[in-house]
């Protein structure tokens, strides 16, 4: 089954960079879209960026100019760059991917449109 590991999450101050990464199985990142979520205590997941086949990327309003969303298909890893950290930042960041042949993007970064789905990694930044 596919699996996908996330790492990198810590706890950052105010105004720093962190990278995330998520790990997928097999030849995997090529022939999907991907996507990372985060999903805060008491709040709703939220998708923040996405990738298709292509390496066309879309993001959210709140998260444009400051994610940087890229992935490296030999290596089946997806990034995730923050820049700019802010303290509503803080949440569990979550890895998904589509179904096989998931090509495209739509216009929004909806769960629906993510069939994988990795444990997670927290991310905390203090101010």
């Amino acid at each position: 089954q596919v699996q996908l590991v996330e790492s990198g999450g810590g706890s950052v101050q105010a105004g720093g960079s962190l990278r995330l990464s998520c790990a997928a199985s097999g030849s995997f990142l090529s022939s999907r879209r991907m996507a990372w979520f985060r999903q805060a205590p008491g709040k709703e997941r939220e998708g923040v960026a996405a990738i298709g086949t292509d390496g066309t990327t879309t993001y959210a309003d709140s998260v444009k100019g400051r994610f940087t969303i890229s992935k490296d298909n030999p290596k089946n890893t997806l990034y995730l760059q923050i820049n700019s950290l802010k303290p509503e930042d803080t949440a569990v960041y979550y890895c998904a991917a589509g179904g096989y042949y998931s090509l495209g993007l739509g216009p929004t970064i909806s769960k629906t449109d993510f069939a994988y789905w990795g444990q997670g990694t927290q991310l905390t930044v203090s101010s």
